[in-house]
């Protein structure tokens, strides 16, 4: 070293170290840094919007275009709950029949299969061939890919349309169809939860039969309806992922006999 220089040397100072990060933590960290993959797109009917499927790992996203996420796979407690609150209200019988109008990454489907008993059937309503695409490919591994169970049939197609086809048909209608009354993807959905939509699934419905209707909020209005057109009806908050997360809503409505 020349005559005259010093070296000079880094010593940290007691704040600048840091611990290391939980071994726990890492993998969230690493999930977090990783990109999300644009898989595939889709139109909703009816100039609805575009939809968009997302992967990051092993976690997968649908979004609207321009309108921010609409489920996620990682939060689904509320779509679980739709399914479990449900099936621990219909009336009995070793044959339910259920009708699920959305499907979406299948955890309402595959909850419900799992209290149906092995005589029990499910229609699927899918407005979207994409998102029944989807599942049958890469988004049904979350859910255990329900579509393989033989108890369960899919139609392509507006729930409205499937319901007004048979008449005391279903033990059990369950609506995971946009947000809700106060939906964000199709005005036809208005008709479904107005007047004459909440008549024609009381037509639909077996006597005792239950509707169940999810959504991101609460609608005192809907609540006014569904007794008006004669269900007895309540309404139950649930969280979007177990016991945290966004608390959303879910009405249920019994027809009489």
């Amino acid at each position: 070293m020349p005559f005259g220089y010093a070296a000079a040397i880094n010593v940290p100072r007691e704040s600048d170290r840091r611990s290391p990060l939980p071994a726990n933590l890492r993998p969230q960290i690493e999930t977090f840094m990783t990109p999300w993959i644009l898989l595939d797109s889709a139109q909703v009917p009816g100039n609805g919007g575009e939809l968009r499927l997302y992967q990051r790992g092993d976690e997968f996203s649908i979004k609207i275009l321009g309108r921010g996420e609409l489920m996620n796979s990682r939060v689904h407690g509320s779509e679980d709950a739709l399914a479990e609150h449900t099936c621990a209200r219909l009336a009995g019988g070793s044959k339910p029949r259920l009708l699920i109008g959305g499907l979406g990454m299948g955890f309402t489907l595959a909850a419900a299969l799992r209290h149906i008993g092995d005589q029990g059937q499910v229609v699927v309503a899918e407005l979207v061939p994409a998102v029944v695409a989807w599942n049958r490919g890469p988004l049904g591994e979350p859910a255990g890919h329900p579509l393989r169970d033989p108890r369960v049939s899919v139609r392509e197609g507006d729930v409205a349309r499937v319901l007004k086809a048979e008449q005391q048909a279903y033990d059990a209608v369950l609506l995971d169809v946009d947000n809700g009354p106060e939906g964000l993807t199709r005005k036809e959905n208005d008709w479904l939860y107005g007047t004459d939509g909440l008549n024609t699934v009381y037509a639909a419905l077996r006597p005792q039969g239950v509707l169940a209707v999810w959504s991101a909020g609460p609608d005192q209005n809907f609540l006014q309806r569904l007794r008006k057109v004669g269900f007895a009806a309540d309404e139950v908050r649930v969280r979007a992922h177990g016991s945290k997360g966004a608390r959303h809503i879910i009405w249920f409505a019994r027809r009489g006999i």
